[in-house]
């Protein structure tokens, strides 16, 4: 929890947690909020349909500023209020959300409650440190961080009138960052209807008419064959660890994110397909060039490019994701096989109307690829103005500008 410098710059001071600005106090937190340990009463208070408070314990919505309730309680025995801090004490510790409305706290979470101090920078703060937080936890079975540990966290705090600059700023990021997100979801959104069309009913559904199938309604010009007569498969060799950070090639594995390896072996286009994950929730990327593939994934070729295209293949293959999970094999972790895939009824169009097909979809794969760089690029700049604001390197004393009633979404 510190920050710090090869000498002490002129206006600083050296605390327990680093250099803060000469004119911010460092308190713990238990002097600066009331914290309220959670509690969980007996299940029989538990509803799932609304009746009681909202109650969280534990694992709530991470992601999020403010945390969707699942379950209600109807007699909770500690009570969050309203911009209450609730931060995860148990399996796991240091996530931390803000309670949107009145609710009850089970025994997993805390609720932090400003006395004299802006909630959003406690907030802010917390979120900081989640990671740091996070490293206080013991315990064989799970993480937990106990009461004690909990009032000790030291919290830098600047007089309130830049406590409320500091968090300003940070929300107006904070809520361009949630407002990219929606952007992304809804095109995401729109990318399956579309997709629902075009393998349904084609391009031109009003001259071509549609036909039901083994697979379900396709377009009535359409064939349906295996996948296995379209493609070639093949599995990478090496094990997921091989990963190297800053690697030169790209490293596919069964994972949706993505890795990279300072050594090739293949040299191609290809649609990778992932081979395995526990809830057989498969990956599906095109990649043209040089890249390294984890053992268990599918590296797929197409043999005859004047019949099948690149693009399209892996548009049908996201489509048909839903069919895959429903055909894996195995129990704690699902798999597909080579077999499974061979024999795979498969969409086959028109080469001339895959391309088509495929250019419509690439153009909102555009779109999403330029709304998720903005998004990262909002992150980045949270996550600067974060670590600058709270240890005081970027001052927003001086600055004057209207605050609004504040309001995180």
């Amino acid at each position: 929890m510190s920050n710090t410098f090869k000498q002490i710059p002129q206006g600083f001071k050296q605390t327990d947690i680093g250099l803060i600005p000469e004119e911010w106090d460092l308190k713990k937190l238990s002097e600066a909020s009331e914290i309220i340990m959670g509690q969980s009463p007996p299940s029989s208070t538990y509803s799932s349909n609304g009746n009681g408070l909202p109650f969280y314990q534990g694992k709530t919505d991470f992601g999020n500023v403010y945390p969707t309730p699942r379950i209600w309680c109807t007699s909770p025995s500690k009570i969050a209020e309203k911009n209450d801090i609730l931060i995860s004490v148990r399996a796991p510790v240091g996530p931390t959300n803000l309670s949107f409305e009145k609710s009850g706290v089970g025994r997993g979470l805390s609720a932090i409650r400003a006395r004299e101090n802006h909630y959003l920078y406690i907030y802010y703060y917390l979120k900081k440190i989640e990671k740091e937080i996070e490293k206080l936890g013991t315990g064989s079975t799970f993480k937990a961080i106990n009461k004690s540990q909990l009032y000790n966290i030291k919290i830098p705090l600047p007089p309130l009138p830049e406590q409320k600059k500091i968090a300003h700023v940070l929300s107006k990021i904070q809520r361009a960052i949630e407002t990219q997100k929606q952007i992304i979801k809804t095109t995401q959104e729109l990318k399956k209807a579309l997709m629902q069309k075009l393998f349904t009913e084609g391009l031109n559904p009003a001259t071509t008419g549609q036909k039901q199938t083994e697979i379900g309604l396709i377009p009535e010009s359409w064939e349906i064959t295996n996948l296995g007569s379209i493609v070639n498969f093949k599995t990478g060799k090496l094990n997921s660890n091989a990963a190297v950070d800053g690697g030169k090639y790209p490293f596919f594995t069964c994972s949706q994110g993505d890795f990279w390896i300072d050594d090739y072996k293949y040299d191609e286009e290809a649609i990778l397909l992932s081979g395995n994950n526990a809830r057989a929730i498969y990956s599906v990327k095109y990649y043209n060039g040089k890249f390294n593939a984890y053992q268990r994934t599918y590296i797929i070729t197409i043999k005859n490019l004047a019949e099948y295209d690149y693009f399209f293949l892996k548009f049908a293959l996201e489509f048909n994701l839903e069919r895959l999970r429903i055909i894996s094999i195995g129990t704690s972790t699902k798999y597909l096989t080579l077999g499974l895939l061979t024999n795979l009824l498969f969409i086959k169009p028109d080469i001339t109307e895959q391309k088509e097909i495929a250019v419509l979809l690439k153009n909102i794969d555009s779109k999403i690829s330029i709304y998720i760089n903005r998004l990262n690029a909002l992150k980045d700049l949270f996550e600067g103005s974060l670590n600058k604001l709270m240890t005081g390197q970027i001052r927003v004393k001086d600055i004057e500008f209207k605050i609004d009633k504040e309001k995180v979404s």
